[in-house]
């Protein structure tokens, strides 16, 4: 399994902490079994929502259009000392139906988050986190060809937002 870390400054002016500040990011990876993983800080309490777009794509808050039929993305949440305070794998009423499945297979996660460091990973259904903590690693996707739950070959492509950050 190979990890890719990006490390995020987020400092935000006055006036944005008031807004709170949101970052978009899209890529792919490079085989089944891969983690993405994503540095952020916190300046101040803040209500963050991850949400994805890989699997029935849409318009991300930077405003690019996303195009459906990316593998089916699983998000996790970790602290700064890397325990896991939370994953997410489909994300229900609060994302958009692919077009082609009909299937709600993007994630939304919601945390209320103190300020601190937090690292965020982004892979593949069945790749999930097996925790608790960071260094505990991933399960893998037990698929190849990025298959989502029905068995329908999907591309490496993944999109997600982190939003509401102060």
């Amino acid at each position: 399994m190979k990890k890719h870390i990006l490390t995020l400054s987020l400092v935000a002016m006055s006036a944005m902490q008031a807004m709170g500040a949101n970052f978009s990011f899209t890529g792919n990876l490079s085989g089944d079994d891969d983690v993405q993983l994503f540095g952020f800080s916190v300046g101040a309490l803040s209500n963050v929502t991850l949400r994805t777009w890989s699997y029935a794509g849409g318009v991300n808050d930077a405003g690019a259009v996303i195009p459906a039929g990316g593998f089916d993305p699983i998000l996790a949440l970790f602290d700064s000392t890397g325990a896991l305070i939370d994953q997410n794998d489909d994300g229900g009423a609060n994302v958009d139906p692919d077009p082609v499945t009909g299937a709600r297979y993007d994630t939304y996660l919601e945390a209320s988050l103190a300020p601190g460091s937090y690292t965020v990973s982004v892979m593949q259904y069945q790749n999930f986190a097996i925790g608790p903590n960071l260094s505990d690693g991933f399960g893998g996707s037990l698929t190849t060809n990025f298959e989502d739950a029905t068995g329908d070959t999907r591309t490496s492509a993944w999109a997600f937002d982190i939003l509401n950050v102060q």
